[in-house]
C-alpha cells in the first residue's frame, strides 16, 4: 500500500477526515467547470458523501498537497459486485486553478502504483459527457472509452494495469 509520495514541492497522501470540507470545496470548483448552466442541485449532501468515502475500511481517497492545500484528490475501490482484481476510480479532481502543472499526472501515477501493487488487474471509471478535458486525461494515460448508449450523461472507461 503507498503511504506517502513525496517531492520537494508535493505530497501525496491518504485524505484526513478532518478534511472534508476541504475536499467538498475543491470537488464543486472541479466539478463547475464542466456545468456550464452551474452544479445540478440533486439533494446530494456532498459532505456526508466525502464523509462516507473517507470511512470505508475497503475504500481509498488519496489527495494532493502543495503549500499546505490539498490540490487534487481520488477516491477508489472495489465496486459492489465487481471481481476483486478490478477498482473503480469513484472520484478524480484537481483544482482548476492547478491544472496542466503535473498534480493530476502525478496522483494518477500514485493511484496506478497502488492499484498495481494491490494485484488490480483493471480499474474503470465513468466521466461526464460533457467532459471533455477530463476524457483526453484519462485517454493521454491508457483510458479505453467503452461503448456509450445515446443519451448517456457518463462516458465508463476502462484501463488495463500491467502486472509488475
Amino acid at each position: 500500500m503507498i503511504r506517502n509520495r513525496v517531492t520537494p514541492d508535493r505530497v501525496i497522501r491518504t485524505v484526513l477526515p478532518a478534511e472534508a470540507a476541504d475536499v467538498v470545496a475543491l470537488h464543486a470548483r472541479a466539478r463547475a467547470t464542466y456545468y456550464p448552466d452551474g452544479l445540478p442541485q440533486d439533494g446530494t449532501d456532498w459532505l456526508a458523501a466525502w464523509q462516507s468515502a473517507l470511512a470505508r475500511p475497503d475504500g481509498r481517497v488519496l489527495c494532493v498537497v502543495e503549500a499546505g492545500r490539498i490540490v487534487g484528490l481520488a477516491s477508489f475501490r472495489t465496486p459492489e459486485g465487481a471481481p476483486a482484481d478490478t477498482v473503480k476510480l469513484f472520484q478524480f479532481h484537481v483544482d482548476p486553478e492547478h491544472w496542466r502543472r503535473g498534480a493530476g499526472t502525478a496522483l494518477h501515477a500514485a493511484c496506478v502504483e497502488e492499484w498495481q501493487a494491490d494485484g488490480r488487474r483493471t480499474a474503470v471509471l465513468d466521466v461526464h459527457v460533457d467532459n471533455r478535458r477530463a476524457q483526453g486525461f484519462y485517454r493521454r494515460h491508457g483510458w479505453v472509452p467503452e461503448p456509450a448508449e445515446p443519451g448517456d450523461h457518463h462516458l465508463t472507461m476502462r484501463l488495463s494495469l500491467a502486472a509488475e
